[in-house]
């Protein structure tokens, strides 16, 4: 294969003016963590709120969560990206929708919501499934000791559920952070996007994303370092 190799290229001149082409993965990585940290913050909230829609004794409730996690989960987060960017804007009254077409910033915005939304149809699931796998005692005894319905999922069930979900969150939290890429197809200069950039002005494919590869590798194992020790953290003692 005649290519040539050339590792220095992260040090010359980009020719956005702005810095070096290792300037330019910086700022993409910059963009992938904000995105993925904001829409993450999305996706948990509303993610443990559908969670426990899922498990209360109540029909509408239960239906509301299971219709919102059966939509998001199914449709195809590329399909949700193009909606929420390109459609949205077009079905909202006008007034609304020229509003969010001149937003600054309008695909890191619409990435963070359309992120938090599909990712929180998988917390959802998490959590339900962490309820659910509690022992039936432990909401008796909310019960019996005069907590409301309420109370005994945020001061009993939550907490232990949690606990017992840490891993898989960590997992989903790390699909959250990979599929910002998906928001280069609307505009946002993501790490993917830099990289992609970097490769058509200096045509050094294999540099470009060798780098991008190394520096989502790096977030990865970092997020994994932190998630274990906060699962050493807040273990149950004499459970490990």
């Amino acid at each position: 294969m005649n290519y040539n190799w050339n590792w220095g290229i992260f040090f010359e001149a980009s020719p956005e003016g702005t810095g070096t082409y290792a300037d330019m993965l910086l700022s993409g990585l910059t963009w992938t963590i904000v995105t993925a940290l904001c829409s993450w913050v999305i996706a948990f909230l509303l993610g443990s709120l559908v969670g426990v829609m899922r498990t209360l004794p109540n029909r509408a409730a239960n239906a509301v969560g299971t219709t919102y996690v059966e939509l998001f989960r199914n449709i195809p987060l590329l399909v949700q990206m193009f909606l929420w960017y390109f459609v949205l804007p077009e079905v909202l009254p006008e007034q609304w929708g020229s509003w969010l077409k001149q937003l600054p910033n309008a695909p890191f915005y619409t990435a963070v919501v359309c992120l938090g939304f599909f990712t929180a149809s998988r917390v959802a699931e998490q959590v339900r499934a962490g309820i659910q796998s509690l022992p039936r005692g432990q909401k008796m005894a909310g019960t019996a000791l005069g907590l409301t319905v309420g109370q005994t999922y945020r001061h009993v069930l939550l907490p232990n559920a949690y606990r017992i979900i840490l891993p898989p969150l960590t997992s989903e939290f790390l699909n959250n952070l990979k599929n910002t890429s998906v928001a280069l197809t609307i505009g946002l200069l993501e790490l993917t996007a830099r990289a992609r950039a970097m490769q058509e002005f200096s045509f050094q494919v294999f540099e470009a994303f060798t780098a991008a590869t190394i520096l989502y590798v790096i977030i990865n194992v970092v997020v994994i370092f932190i998630s274990s020790w906060i699962e050493r953290r807040v273990a149950i003692p004499g459970s490990r």
